[in-house]
């Protein structure tokens, strides 16, 4: 794959105020929401959720209860029952591409690549301006490209020839979180693909203690998802002794792993309950640290056990990098609306960035 794209662009969403035309938006694979709260933060309107795992896709109703969400296999959703064509503007969300098949022929009915497939039916069935899906990073490299390639090919046979890729790093976009994640960006009119340009760097990023220190360090809210793992006197001495940086488990380096004060928190996971200690408890963090690192807000209440919620928040979009995406579309989205121009004017681009960056003007 080239790395060079004349269609992606770069947008300094500081400049970009959220919109009032509420932008009809689909979330696939949304999980508890987080991409559908970063662009309802943005403005838009979430119409209706696709989440095959029932305590998440509860979580989705419970904080978007005016959103249609389906709970089941995605292969049984038709969003044409749900919702109205010409009321979808972008499609979002992040299919599972870890086991798309490439060798060979490749079959739309592989098991391997259903979900990422039933991804492409949804976009060709409503035809938004825009999709973005999002993914590991890993898998612009997995087979030597080849996975990339033939994502990129999929979308080609349903119109959208225009897919761009950029990978997006959180904590340059304000999350106290160092958290990078592909982002594919697509339209079928021939647009530019907006990505939101950093407004942080590692000189300025959020450290973690900035969001959780005035949490209550020895004293559970439930209400809010402020729980952790209980440990005993005996597990507590030996986590007291653990550095940042340093895990407990030498054999299981994600798990019980001691966060650094003054930076952002490193990739949160859930870890099935084992998730990373405390930069200056011996404890776990809790489910709603966690919560506040990917920068859900408080009211996002999470549902389910401790461990669910946990579970639901490690695989969650960052919604601040969510709300970042759809506030560099919002320009190119109005100007669809309006048949104008995007008023932006070219500035000279990071040199880690390739293609134009763009401020408003």
């Amino acid at each position: 794959m080239a790395e060079y794209d004349p269609n992606r662009v770069f947008v300094d969403t500081t400049k970009v105020k959220k919109t009032l035309r509420g932008f009809g938006t689909v979330d696939l694979f949304a999980g508890a929401g987080g991409m559908s709260l970063g662009f309802q933060q943005a403005g838009f309107k979430i119409l209706s959720a696709v989440e095959v795992v029932d305590i998440a896709a509860e979580t989705h109703h419970l904080n978007f209860p005016n959103s249609h969400v389906h709970c089941g296999d995605i292969a049984e959703y038709d969003p044409l029952k749900v919702v109205k064509k010409k009321d979808v503007k972008v499609v979002v969300g992040g299919p599972p591409c870890q086991g798309f098949s490439v060798a060979g022929k490749r079959d739309p009915n592989d098991p391997r690549n259903k979900l990422f497939r039933e991804f492409v039916r949804v976009v060709d069935v409503l035809k938004p301006d825009y999709f973005v899906m999002e993914n590991v990073p890993g898998i612009l490299t997995m087979q030597n490209g080849k996975v990339a390639e033939a994502i990129l090919e999929a979308f080609a046979e349903i119109g959208y020839t225009s897919v761009s890729i950029a990978v997006l790093e959180t904590a340059t976009l304000g999350v106290a979180q160092l958290r990078s994640r592909a982002i594919f960006i697509g339209n079928a009119k021939g647009l530019p693909n907006p990505f939101p340009a950093p407004i942080l760097d590692k000189n300025n990023f959020v450290p973690i203690e900035k969001v959780i220190s005035d949490l209550p360090a020895d004293s559970p809210i439930p209400e809010i998802n402020h729980e952790w793992t209980r440990h005993s006197k005996k597990f507590i001495e030996r986590i007291s002794k653990v550095k940042p940086g340093e895990s407990l488990y030498p054999t299981f380096l994600d798990a019980y792993k001691r966060q650094y004060l003054g930076v952002p928190s490193m990739t949160i996971k859930e870890n099935h309950g084992g998730t990373h200690i405390h930069p200056t408890l011996n404890r776990c963090i809790s489910a709603r640290e966690m919560a506040r690192l990917q920068s859900f807000p408080d009211t996002f209440i999470f549902a389910g056990t401790m461990k669910k919620a946990m579970w639901q928040i490690g695989n969650a979009v960052a919604p601040l990098m969510a709300e970042a995406i759809g506030k560099a579309l919002i320009p190119f989205l109005e100007s669809i609306e309006t048949g104008d121009v995007p008023k932006f004017k070219e500035w000279i681009p990071p040199a880690q960035m390739n293609g134009t960056q763009l401020k408003l003007l």
